[in-house]
């Protein structure tokens, strides 16, 4: 079994992730730093048995994923049309 202390300090290096990707500017960086959240969120969850916790911030790593890959694939299909 796992500490419940050591759960503790996950979530909160989860949740100062989260904080931390707000307050970035770029839109690319907020995303990529809030799928390090997400991440922590995810292993705090699974470590807690906090499901609900686990599911949404693996939804929303997928989404921050999307928006981050999305201009890329974009491109690269733009370039393979010339």
């Amino acid at each position: 079994m796992t500490n419940p202390q050591v759960i503790e300090y996950v979530g909160y290096l989860a949740s100062a992730f989260v904080f931390l990707s707000f307050l970035m500017k770029d839109v690319k960086r907020l995303r990529v730093i809030n799928i390090v959240g997400c991440s922590f969120f995810t292993f705090y969850g699974v470590l807690g048995g906090y499901w609900p916790v686990v599911i949404t911030n693996v939804a929303i790593a997928f989404v921050n994923g999307y928006h981050i890959l999305k201009p890329v694939v974009l491109q690269r299909r733009g370039s393979d049309m010339e």
